[in-house]
């Protein structure tokens, strides 16, 4: 089958969305797919394009049996609400070229991944020009997390931008998203049951399976392996929240057993830098984003893993980190309101993480207490990431659904 995959992030960020689409792509070319991508260059968690790759080249390569197409995008310094709008819209602009050129390829399937809903009308339009199958993938619902997050408040620009998703989720053949709680959210703006399909996001559980904590990897990091640690791994922006990690770790400032590590890049890392430093905290460290091939060792290194999100963003945006997390057999602290996702996966799975009120420091610290008696692994977190989370059997059953 000729499967375009279009999205703004891809391979070879190691975070996030950009992850799972790039190992999507792989795994479609292994089956004997012909894949092509049409993305951006690499500038994600650290809002910055990477070395070796342009911001304003278009460029055609091959990797690892996928025909990637990158198209230039704006990437802002800083971003805000409408510097974020701007960066959405120049990928959107520059990558309709490169989608149109598509028409003479005829693609069979056009998978769309969300965000960015800019790209929705040249989808559409390839789709129906081709006679492809269209398939909208929501990792996140950005309309939700803008304004839920306070993005942006205008009244206007908001019944205008619910008013676009609405007509823009009803027009594709299939919407897909990465919870049950997200599938119903995308039928309450409008989607019908038949068009929906549940495309969870996953884990490589073999690479994640009996792994044992690296002392030396910890060492590496300037964490002394005899102190219990309290891990943040992934982006570090605005939707996390991870000012209340810093007020958590000054209030147990006096544990000398503990260490909070944060290990990550992202718009907020230097004011969260600046906070640390201000408070005089030496039981924080900060670590770069560290080689996927050291994902395993790091996540089971860890004591216990905070896995924080603001209130408002708890459906809307599903933490990718948490899969490996389960996966590996780690304890979380996960903050959610309990009709959330998160919050429904801990009521139906009983001691698969501590779940706590958002944006209290309070309930925080509750929560890492909890997840400090809880053992390791977690072996109801390992049994639910087999059962639930393994790549191949969530893609296979996925392309077969669509």
């Amino acid at each position: 089958m000729k499967i375009l995959l279009y999205g703004i992030n891809y391979s070879p960020e190691l975070t996030g969305i950009g992850k799972y689409s790039g190992e999507m792509a792989r795994w479609l070319a292994e089956q004997g797919h012909e894949v092509r991508v049409v993305t951006a260059p690499p500038y994600y968690p650290d809002w910055k394009v990477w070395p070796a790759f342009s911001s304003w080249r278009f460029n055609c390569t091959q990797e690892e049996g996928v025909s990637v197409y990158r198209c230039p995008l704006y990437v802002p310094a800083k971003p805000a609400a409408l510097t974020r709008l701007l960066h959405l819209a120049s990928f959107s602009i520059s990558s309709s070229l490169a989608m149109l050129a598509q028409l003479r390829w005829k693609p069979e399937l056009v998978i769309l991944v969300v965000p960015t809903l800019f790209c929705a009308p040249q989808t559409l339009l390839l789709a129906k020009l081709t006679g492809a199958k269209s398939v909208l993938h929501i990792q996140d619902f950005e309309v939700d997390a803008l304004f839920g997050l306070g993005i942006a408040n205008s009244g206007v620009l908001k019944r205008i931008a619910y008013g676009a998703e609405r007509l823009i989720l009803r027009a594709f053949d299939r919407v897909s998203s990465i919870s049950a709680a997200m599938l119903r959210r995308a039928q309450s703006k409008g989607v019908s049951v038949e068009q929906l399909r549940f495309f969870p996001n996953w884990s490589e559980t073999a690479r994640f399976a009996n792994v044992a904590r690296n002392d030396a990897l910890l060492a590496r990091l300037g964490i002394d392996p005899a102190k219990k640690v309290l891990l943040y791994s992934g982006n570090i922006g605005e939707k996390q929240g991870l000012e209340s990690v810093i007020e958590a770790a000054d209030r147990l400032k006096g544990r000398a057993e503990l260490v909070f590590l944060i290990v990550g890049e992202g718009a907020g890392k230097a004011r969260l830098q600046a906070l640390a430093a201000s408070k005089q905290l030496s039981n924080v460290v900060f670590a770069p984003l560290q080689p996927y091939e050291d994902l395993p060792a790091l996540l089971a290194s860890a004591d216990c893993h905070l896995v924080i999100q603001k209130r408002g963003a708890a459906d809307a945006v599903l933490p990718s980190k948490l899969t490996n997390i389960l996966a590996v057999g780690g304890n979380a602290v996960i903050t959610a309101d309990p009709e959330t996702s998160l919050g429904l996966l801990c009521l139906d799975h009983p001691g698969i993480a501590e779940r706590v009120e958002p944006e209290s420091v309070e309930a925080l610290l509750r929560g890492i207490e909890g997840c400090l008696t809880m053992p390791l692994p977690n072996l109801i977190a390992t049994a639910y990431a087999h059962d639930f989370l393994d790549k191949d059997r969530i893609l296979a059953r996925f392309i077969d659904e669509v």
